[in-house]
């Protein structure tokens, strides 16, 4: 699951992104059938089959998802992963909003732009606002659920952390904006960060509380990963799947229990992103700089209008009163010697 902001804006986002995925109860309710059918809101499907992928799609959405086939065959080996996964992928480019909760089973947040199944091997995207899917945050998109079936493919199928999942997603796909890590940094002062293991399988419905996700998830995997790197990732992900633990391929790889990393994280973060960083990508910071920037600005103009004002007083007049003639108590002045009167 992979929101645009964190791009924020986690940017500004970031454009929406995220994905859903399904315990395998609610997969065990679906059959092949009801998992790729050729019809949905009562418009016929046409299939489109590349290397890896069968794209599923409304017969006007065939440019769309003729390149959409190619971003997907095209796509680079996932970190960590052999380079064969994912394969045997569906794809189903929904038409509107009813198909795309009826592929779904209406689980997913109205917010979100596009959902992965593991348990199907199964992408959903909706195309209902348009060709966003093939723009920078669209591919992105893409690659966010390409790598959530593929580490379900690397592990078999075990169950996983969701931290881990949306975490090594968004690590996969570089869509960790570690500008916006100042949000966990405030709060986690306002002890308002949840929990890794609070992360269940039912994804946030809100927005704002599924950014918080995104980005702690993101963080944790990239500081997890930031000394051993992909190297690290591929022990760890063959040793999970060969013990089927995650909780002991984790020490075993890592050297910490799951609960020992947490606490590490937090103190990384504290550390990493202090307030000084907090302030300095803080809007209101920048709000506050500004204003204080405008009143130091309106402070000196009226200085310098006070010293301008101070030098033209003490220059002489453009026509000093002795130029002129001017008579006093004695009579006229009598003009001087060699210049002649005015006729």
């Amino acid at each position: 699951m992979r929101d645009s902001v964190l791009s924020a804006g986690w940017a500004a986002v970031f454009a929406a992104v995220c994905a859903v995925m399904f315990s395998a109860g609610a997969a065990a309710q679906t059959s092949t059938e009801r998992a790729f059918p050729d019809t949905l809101a009562g418009q016929a499907y046409v299939a489109r089959v590349g290397a890896r992928v069968v794209v599923h799609h409304a017969p006007r959405d065939s440019l769309v998802a003729r390149e959409v086939l190619s971003v997907l065959d095209r796509q680079s080996r996932l970190p960590g992963l052999p380079d064969s996964l994912p394969s045997g992928v569906h794809v189903y480019l929904t038409h509107g909003p009813e198909a795309f909760d009826e592929i779904t089973g209406g689980a997913v947040p109205e917010w979100r732009a596009g959902v992965a199944i593991p348990s199907l091997n199964m992408l959903a995207i909706p195309l209902g606002e348009g060709t966003r899917i093939l723009n920078l945050e669209g591919r992105r998109t893409l690659r966010h659920e390409w790598a959530h079936l593929g580490l379900a493919a690397a592990i078999d199928g075990l169950r996983a952390p969701r931290w881990f999942t949306e975490g090594y997603a968004q690590w996969a796909s570089a869509g960790f904006d570690a500008s916006e890590a100042w949000k966990l940094r405030v709060l986690m002062a306002l002890s308002r960060t949840p929990p890794m293991d609070s992360l269940t399988l039912q994804w946030p419905r809100g927005r704002a509380q599924a950014d918080v996700a995104y980005l702690l998830s993101a963080s944790a995997v990239t500081y997890l990963l930031q000394e051993s790197g992909e190297r690290g990732l591929a022990i760890f992900v063959e040793r999970w799947r060969d013990e089927r633990s995650f909780e002991s391929a984790f020490r075993r790889t890592f050297g910490v229990t799951t609960s020992q990393f947490e606490e590490d994280w937090k103190k990384h973060v504290k550390s990493r992103y202090g307030w000084l960083f907090v302030f300095s990508h803080s809007t209101l910071f920048w709000m506050l700089l500004a204003l204080v920037l405008l009143f130091m600005l309106r402070i000196r103009r009226g200085r310098d209008r006070e010293q301008m004002a101070r030098l033209r007083a003490g220059e002489p007049p453009d026509q000093p009163a002795y130029w002129d003639e001017a008579e006093d108590d004695s009579g006229p002045v009598e003009p001087i010697s060699g210049v002649d009167k005015e006729p």
